[in-house]
């Protein structure tokens, strides 16, 4: 079976991010990579990631072109 990759793209949404990442490791599938892409957000989002790093595959927190850019 091929793992799962969870991406959340995010710009200044702290809670909802820490609601989705809340969500994310609280399920009991757990054979998946979690990938967040931050904006460059400066609403503590990236202190959230920060809080959560040891179970994130991958993060980055930029400045990008926005969501599409984002999710390329």
């Amino acid at each position: 079976m091929k793992k799962v990759s969870v991406i959340t793209v995010n710009y200044n949404n702290a809670d909802g991010l820490k609601r989705t990442l809340e969500s994310l490791f609280a399920q009991t599938f757990t054979d998946y990579e979690s990938i967040v892409i931050d904006g460059g957000s400066t609403d503590g989002s990236r202190e959230i990631i920060e809080n959560f790093a040891d179970r994130i595959t991958y993060w980055v927190s930029e400045p990008d072109g926005g969501i599409y850019h984002a999710m390329k």
